[in-house]
This record gives C-alpha cells, structure tokens and sequence, in this order.
C-alpha cells in the first residue's frame, strides 16, 4: 500500500507546477485579447450592418466586402479561441498529471511531456491563427485607404 506523500514531495511537486500555471496566465491573457478583438469585430459587423441597407453604389460593395472579411475575421479569430482554450486545458492536465504521478508515485513523465508538447503546438497554432486575423484587419484597412484615395481624386478632377 503507498503511503501518503510528504511535505516536501508536494512541495517539490507544487515547484515543478508553477511553469505550468505561470505559462496559463499568459495562457489567459492571450485569450483575453482574442476575446476583445472578436467583441470588436462583432461590433464593426453590427455597425454596418444596419448602413449597408440602406447604401447604394460602390459604397454598397464596399460595406458588403468588409462584412465578408469581419465573418472571415471572426472564424479565423474563434479558431484561436478554440486552439488556445485546447492547449490550456492541455496544462491543465499536465499539472494534474504532475500532482497524480506524485501522489500515487505513478510514472506519468511520458504522458506529461507530450500532454506539454501538445499544449505548446495547440497554442503555436493559436498565434498563427492570430496573426492570420490580424492580416486580414490590415486588409480592410488598405481597402478604406484607397476608398478615400478614390474619393480624394474624384473631388480634385471636378
């Protein structure tokens, strides 16, 4: 029968844990600015939303080209919500894994470190995601520059 692990054994386990939390406050925090830029870019969408009803002409394509990559936007950007919130569930599992392998003096060192490479991928492709959404942002505003660029030009030749 196992006997219960000392204090210095959950000490030393709760040592090897602090990485693991420290990395999902980052974790968390990196999920905080997705989930402020989704909120920004649900705004936006709603925003024109009620004008390309009632818009006419190149501004009408305009608004419905932008409406098309804020959706695109939103998927790229709850795909990184997804992928973050995957690889901090997978931490969550390797500092549980680390307590159990401890407490039970399981081998669990395997698991734990492609749990922790699985959690560090998730969360790579999350930045990519992100990057990718942030890309797309830079889009719609090349394309607002050169509508007042246009417009600028119209209003000289007349």
């Amino acid at each position: 029968m196992n006997s219960l692990p000392q204090v210095s054994q959950v000490a030393q386990t709760i040592q090897l844990a602090l990485a693991p939390v420290f990395l999902l406050a980052g974790i968390g925090a990196f999920l905080n600015v997705c989930v402020g830029r989704l909120a920004r870019i649900i705004d936006r969408a709603r925003l024109l939303e009620g004008k390309i009803l009632i818009s006419r002409g190149r501004e009408h394509d305009r608004m419905v080209a932008e409406i098309r990559v804020l959706d695109r936007r939103m998927s790229v950007v709850n795909s990184a919500i997804f992928l973050t919130v995957i690889s901090a569930g997978a931490v969550c599992l390797v500092v549980i894994l680390l307590f159990a392998g401890n407490l039970f003096g399981a081998h669990l060192g395997t698991l734990i470190a492609i749990l922790f490479s699985l959690s560090m991928l998730l969360q790579a492709a999350a930045f990519g995601t992100f990057i990718q959404e942030i890309r797309l942002a830079s889009r719609i505003i090349h394309i607002r520059n050169e509508v007042l660029y246009h417009e600028a030009e119209a209003e000289e030749a007349s």
